[in-house]
């Protein structure tokens, strides 16, 4: 595959769950990246994902908008704009929206894979590229 450089968020499609949306804007099959994947996350209020690990993946979450509650290895704490979370590979985790506005994450995956297997939950819902996700 030929290496993208610039990607818009229309170009790639969301994964909708009952807690929010990922747009995974770089991946092997998006941009050619062959050791990490990056995403959009946006967390809907009051609303989180259930405590999981990524086993063969490490993965960075740098908080850019809203506030939220961040579970890594059975520490919980507040995280806000501008702070980034290391959640090494195999570890359990957990991220809830504590906040009334949506809560923007980017997550990091290295290496790529996890994205992948969110895609094959049955609980996922993908909406194609350039079609905006409805919200309840």
């Amino acid at each position: 595959m030929a290496t993208k450089n610039y990607v818009e968020p229309d170009m790639v499609d969301t994964q909708q769950f009952d807690w929010g949306t990922l747009k995974w804007m770089c991946t092997p099959d998006v941009t050619g990246a062959d050791r990490l994947s990056a995403g959009v996350v946006q967390l809907e209020p009051g609303k989180g994902h259930e405590l999981h690990t990524h086993p063969d993946s490490e993965e960075i979450l740098y908080v850019v908008h809203g506030r939220g509650e961040q579970e890594v290895e059975g520490d919980t704490r507040e995280i806000t704009p501008g702070e980034m979370v290391y959640i090494p590979a195999g570890v359990e985790h957990g991220t809830v929206n504590t906040g009334w506005e949506t809560l923007t994450l980017l997550a990091v995956y290295a290496p790529p894979g996890p994205e992948d297997v969110l895609a094959e939950l049955p609980e996922c819902t993908i909406i194609p590229a350039g079609e905006i996700p409805e919200r309840d």
